[in-house]
């Protein structure tokens, strides 16, 4: 809750120096002055967005990727009321500057909609006719496309940057423009070395396998080039194929399902526009690898080194859970609960009875056929557990949230839930 609550207090430190700055040197009226701040708080909280959207590694176990998109959309909506309360209240004597002014903010307004809807699950998760709506709509706004629509952020922070520089009563304070100048170019700069510059030093490797799991499921096993030093059990990767032209060229995080650093293995569910393409990716495929990223290791050894743990996976969210209790289920005493579509859908029940033999009785493991319901949970789940356990749930969004509420039914804490989502 701490890291969090530091995390969160970004969104005042980043626009500090320059509205103390701003408000230092400038001599407008008081309520003029207030709205012009509440620009330079827009456009800070802007740039702040874009920084967190190339993913540093030092956030992710810090607070965990999904914090971090949690605050990067959280500061898209707040910088657009701030924008608005600017626009509405403030004047400008340069038409160009005006212009520049308006159409970034009903572009900003546009992308926000837009990626709300598509890009984050804050409405859609929890609405099926939503969620049936955006999936008819992919069909033209497939991801790649979603992509370069949110980039448009990169415009917005241009003709933002341009419009203050057009202002008099902002572009005649030098030590002022000097800070802003600063911090677009440092958070730009930073923007195009992660995503065009860095990616040369990442880890590499080639496509081994591909074979189908279930009805709708691959595994994709990934030989990389050197080891995975940083990868821990639970960890995840944003892969991008290289070699092939069946698939596009964007970045999509997928779980690591065993703890082995040399070789890895994906299970991966052939739901949207790209992963139903995932079966054509061939061997001999080059692989790029960004992360790894996840919390999940981490948790366990820091908060829970002798509670009871219980693993909830949906269909290939069980990968994740998978490479946590080939990591533990020699020593913790664990319950896998694993909810499939289909007996076929099972395809690791192998791998499990393998685990549970070397587990020396530690390991449980469970499997339903369709989700588990309130009444499965509070009889499966020992007193124990549900008092005292730390739960871990990794599936589609919806079914993730579905089953959280379960868990606080049966009385379990809503501090020892932790969850990770199979969409970004």
């Amino acid at each position: 809750m701490l890291r969090k609550l530091l995390f969160w207090s970004f969104t005042v430190v980043f626009p500090l120096p320059l509205v103390l700055t701003y408000d230092y040197l400038a001599t407008e009226p008081g309520p003029l002055k207030l709205y012009i701040l509440l620009g330079l708080i827009a456009y800070a909280w802007w740039l702040l967005s874009i920084l967190l959207s190339v993913r540093p590694y030092w956030l992710d176990r810090f607070v965990g990727l999904p914090s971090v998109y949690g605050l990067h959309g959280m500061l898209g909506v707040l910088a657009v009321v701030a924008a608005y309360l600017h626009r509405d209240s403030s004047y400008s004597p340069s038409p160009l500057a005006r212009d520049l002014g308006d159409w970034a903010f009903y572009g900003s307004l546009g992308v926000l909609c837009f990626s709300v809807f598509f890009m984050s699950g804050w409405l859609v998760d929890r609405s099926r006719l939503l969620l049936k709506a955006k999936g008819l709509l992919e069909v033209v706004f497939r991801r790649q496309l979603s992509v370069w629509i949110h980039r448009l952020n990169l415009v917005i922070v241009a003709m933002i940057w341009l419009h203050a520089h057009l202002l008099v009563r902002v572009n005649r304070h030098f030590e002022f423009m000097v800070l802003l100048d600063l911090y677009t170019v440092i958070v730009l700069g930073i923007y195009v070395w992660r995503k065009w510059i860095e990616p040369d030093t990442y880890l590499t490797g080639t496509v081994t396998g591909n074979d189908a799991r279930g009805g709708s499921t691959r595994r994709v096993s990934v030989d990389l080039d050197r080891r995975a030093a940083a990868l821990q059990p639970g960890d995840f990767f944003f892969l991008r194929f290289e070699g092939s032209s069946s698939v596009s060229r964007e970045w999509h995080p997928f779980s690591v399902t065993d703890d082995n650093q040399e070789t890895l293995t994906f299970t991966i569910r052939q739901h949207g526009d790209f992963t139903r393409r995932i079966s054509k990716v061939e061997k001999g495929t080059r692989v790029r690898l960004e992360g790894p990223f996840g919390r999940f290791e981490s948790i366990i050894r820091n908060r829970y080194r002798d509670a009871p743990l219980v693993f909830l996976g949906m269909g290939a969210g069980v990968a994740p859970l998978l490479s946590l209790t080939a990591a533990h289920h020699a020593t913790r005493n664990i319950h896998l609960l694993w909810a499939v579509r289909s007996p076929e859908d099972a395809y690791y029940r192998d791998v499990l009875e393998e685990y549970q033999e070397a587990s020396g009785g530690r390991l449980q493991v469970t499997t339903s056929v369709g989700r588990f319901r309130r009444e499965d949970l509070a009889g499966i789940l020992s007193t124990e557990a549900i008092s005292k356990g730390a739960f871990f749930i990794v599936g589609p969004n919806p079914a993730v949230l579905a089953n959280q509420r379960l868990l606080r039914r049966i009385g379990v804490s809503a501090r020892r839930i932790h969850q990770e989502r199979l969409t970004m």
